[in-house]
């Protein structure tokens, strides 16, 4: 599983011209399932996003989670994050989780991540969608599990 987090001052992902999901000071989450991708991964990498401190604290430093100051989150399913560049030049996706899995593992994260009582956001898996980011710094983290 990998996902690209990034602090963003806001948020939006759209499908045929429609806001499907917007947010605003929080986290800008793209999602990627692999293959052997478990529950207990899923779950793993939800708790560490929430506790990641990553926001500024009053002197500045990145000392807060997103829980810390009660950001929001939007998560976009992205199955190129599981693509193998590594030989030629046509991405290979031989370890993409199949879309059924997938989803669930998609579906599984977001789940997790709304226990937290955070407001949180979602595309539309399987979408042709639009994401519009204001990348806050710019602060980008990439995460494998």
């Amino acid at each position: 599983m990998k996902i690209v987090v990034q602090r963003v001052i806001r948020s939006s992902v759209s499908v045929n011209d429609e806001v499907i999901g917007e947010i605003g000071t929080g986290l800008m989450i793209l999602f990627g399932a692999e293959k052997g991708d478990s529950d207990e991964a899923v779950k793993a990498l939800a708790e560490k996003v929430l506790h990641l401190r990553i926001f500024a604290d009053d002197q500045g430093k990145m000392n807060r989670s997103c829980l810390d100051v009660k950001g929001e989150i939007l998560v976009v399913s992205q199955f190129t994050l599981a693509g193998d560049c590594s030989r030629g030049r046509r991405p290979g996706f031989d370890n993409a989780a199949a879309p059924e899995e997938a989803e669930r593992l998609y579906e599984s994260f977001v789940s997790t991540l709304a226990a937290s009582n955070l407001k949180i956001q979602k595309g539309r898996f399987g979408a042709d969608m639009q994401v519009n980011i204001v990348n806050d710094g710019p602060v980008t983290f990439i995460l494998e599990r």
